[in-house]
């Protein structure tokens, strides 16, 4: 069965269970969607009629509107650059470095070298902690809030009135051609534009600009664009992927502004990929570690479900994924060796079950490769001929 539009929604972070190296990574027992579910109950009919709890347990269900399976990873990291990478055919054996415990001085030197500002900060944080603390001070001095998450990022924050987003922005691109050594390779540098006042600081959302590193080889992505096909990419798809492999980029801020966008997007008429990120579960609720907004989040997209099914024309697939997981429940605020669920859904699709476990997240893009008859990514199986 071949299809005109591919749809592909990577939930961020909502895994399935440890997988079987987690050991390795102090992630054993983790599990986002099972504890969430043990903590909220979830009231997710929509979802669950599609297969997607059935991931858990991978339990066979005759009842399904949906293919369901889960998703191994083989990449060595555990975010969303190599979640992503990874299902668009990279294999990637070496992790992106993190730095909770905070910057090197070497770091720090060089980026007030290539910036002329002074730094402060040099912490881990996940939401605007960061600047209620250092806000004014950074007003004062004119310097650059500089700090990272869980991931493997380095964040910089500066006030618009302070530093204008035009400059900060200047900045980052200096600070990431700074910190492509391969003893700081950091994923992504991420300029973090604020405004506000002292107490009543708040990020720009629509600022922010994420500098990743380009795949390090061709991606499926990339096969699609030169053989003249659409790739649109929603959300932070075209920061992961540095713009390469992708015609079409669209920004959404959140969940909410992602799938109305993409609703949008299916109403037009082209031939290819959409690929859109929901980085709110893993942004707002898995390293914040908050339980009950991970869970209504949840639900809330479950609300969305029917309306993008019915959106779907007879020659179109959805694939709703992840990329990585990120328990609430676990301590710390990092993310968690997980699969990640796997849903495939068409209106053409006359016996839909469960199929076996991937070995590798890159089963999504050999399939979706297979489909529009492009390279095949170095790693991954279609399961294309699968699907009746």
């Amino acid at each position: 069965m071949k299809f005109k539009r591919i749809f592909l929604m990577v939930l961020d972070s909502l895994g399935v269970g440890e997988t079987a190296d987690a050991v390795n990574f102090s992630d054993n027992g983790c599990n986002t969607l099972g504890h969430i579910q043990e903590h909220c109950d979830l009231f997710i009919p929509n979802l669950k009629k599609i297969g997607f709890l059935d991931t858990l347990n991978m339990n066979e269900n005759s009842e399904v509107d949906a293919y369901y399976t889960i998703a191994k990873p083989i990449n060595a990291g555990k975010d969303s650059l190599n979640g992503h990478y990874e299902m668009m055919g990279i294999k990637n054996d070496i992790p992106f470095k993190t730095f909770n415990n905070g910057f090197t001085y070497d770091i720090l030197n060089g980026i007030e070298e290539v910036t002329g500002r002074r730094v402060l900060g040099n912490k881990c944080c996940n939401d605007d902690a960061i600047i209620q603390e250092l806000g004014e001070r950074q007003m004062n001095y004119g310097a650059l809030i500089i700090y990272t998450s869980a991931d493997s990022d380095l964040q910089v924050a500066a006030h618009e009135d302070c530093i204008p987003i035009a400059t900060l922005y200047q900045y980052c691109e200096r600070i990431r051609a700074l910190t492509l050594k391969e003893e700081w390779r950091v994923g992504r540098v991420i300029a973090r534009p604020f405004t506000g006042s002292p107490g009543k600081f708040r990020f720009i959302q629509s600022g922010r600009k994420d500098y990743a590193v380009k795949p390090p080889h061709k991606t499926v992505l990339d096969s699609l664009v030169e053989n003249s096909y659409n790739v649109i990419g929603i959300g932070k798809i075209n920061d992961i992927f540095d713009g390469q492999g992708i015609n079409k980029t669209i920004k959404a801020n959140n969940n909410s502004e992602a799938i109305i966008k993409l609703i949008d997007i299916m109403d037009k008429n082209f031939t290819g990929l959409c690929m859109v990120n929901l980085s709110d579960f893993d942004s707002l609720y898995g390293h914040t570690r908050d339980v009950e907004g991970y869970g209504k989040a949840i639900e809330e997209f479950d609300v969305d479900i029917p309306i993008i099914l019915n959106k779907l024309e007879l020659d179109d697939l959805l694939i709703i994924t992840a990329d990585h997981g990120n328990d609430p429940t676990f301590p710390g605020n990092d993310h968690t060796r997980e699969n990640v669920p796997v849903i495939l859904y068409s209106r053409n699709f006359k016996k839909p079950k469960r199929l076996m476990p991937f070995d590798t997240f890159a089963n999504i893009g050999a399939t979706i490769a297979d489909n529009f008859e492009v390279e095949k990514p170095q790693i991954g199986t279609s399961i294309l001929n699968e699907l009746e």
